[in-house]
């Protein structure tokens, strides 16, 4: 009989984490040498590059003529008009899947959806690196009245 059979079921668990621990990157080993670029996205995009999504953010669309910055300013954190969302320090994925969707026409909004029609996939992913990595001014709104 093996050791392993003397092993608890916790022990078990433990061992199997740190295994799958020491074959994932890590987080050093996820970033792109200039430290930007996360390792992946649930979104399917390509690694974003902060700094590419700090110029990109600062374009002005044909769609519009106006930059997301334009939009939700600089970081992300002082919209033009108090309906349009706080954007900087919203997690990446979410920023990325959000675009997706008005990209395709999956979700729409008189100026988001045309302006998103023109991102590529490497836009969308700088845009969220971006946007992503500004500080947070998100609150949860769970029992506001």
């Amino acid at each position: 009989m093996s050791n392993v059979a003397y092993l608890s079921r916790p022990v078990l668990v433990l061992f199997a984490a740190l295994g799958l621990a020491a074959c994932s990157p890590s987080q050093e080993e996820s970033h792109d040498a200039g430290g930007d670029r996360p390792a992946s996205s649930s979104a399917g995009l390509p690694a974003g590059r902060v700094a590419q999504g700090q110029q990109r953010a600062q374009v002005k669309g044909q769609a519009s003529g106006q930059s997301c910055v334009d939009c939700h300013g600089a970081d992300g954190n002082k919209p033009l008009d108090p309906t349009y969302p706080k954007i900087g320090g919203q997690y990446g994925d979410y920023l990325a899947h959000a675009l997706q969707a008005y990209r395709s026409g999956d979700r729409q909004h008189p100026l988001m959806t045309p302006q998103a029609a023109a991102l590529s996939d490497q836009d969308i992913a700088d845009l969220a690196a971006y946007f992503a990595s500004q500080s947070s001014q998100l609150r949860d709104l769970q029992g506001v009245k």
